[in-house]
């Protein structure tokens, strides 16, 4: 696929950016000169390589699933300006 001068101003169009016609020939090819090099990329054999989410091929360590500093209500709400059974009390925003 080439890129003329119209596909330049109609990207230009949809991206809302204002290129200068005498600039868009300019732009034309520098975006031709991107897309062989994406061609260029499809050359390359990857039948034998997994795909990668990241370069570094490690997982994050899992902590074990258990319960700890449960039931400590009264300590959390120690610092509240007001609570009501447990429950922090707020203002009322909404009518």
């Amino acid at each position: 696929m080439t890129i003329d001068q119209k596909i330049v101003a109609k990207i230009a169009h949809l991206a809302r950016l204002k290129i200068p016609a005498e600039e868009q020939i300019h732009v034309a090819g520098e975006l031709n000169n991107i897309l062989n090099w994406v061609e260029q990329l499809n050359e390359v054999d990857v039948s034998g390589v997994e795909p990668l989410a990241s370069v570094n091929d490690t997982s994050l360590r899992a902590r074990a699933d258990v319960v700890n500093d449960g039931d400590r209500s009264e300590d959390i709400l120690a610092n509240a300006p007001a609570s009501t059974a447990d429950f922090f009390t707020v203002p009322k925003v909404v009518e």
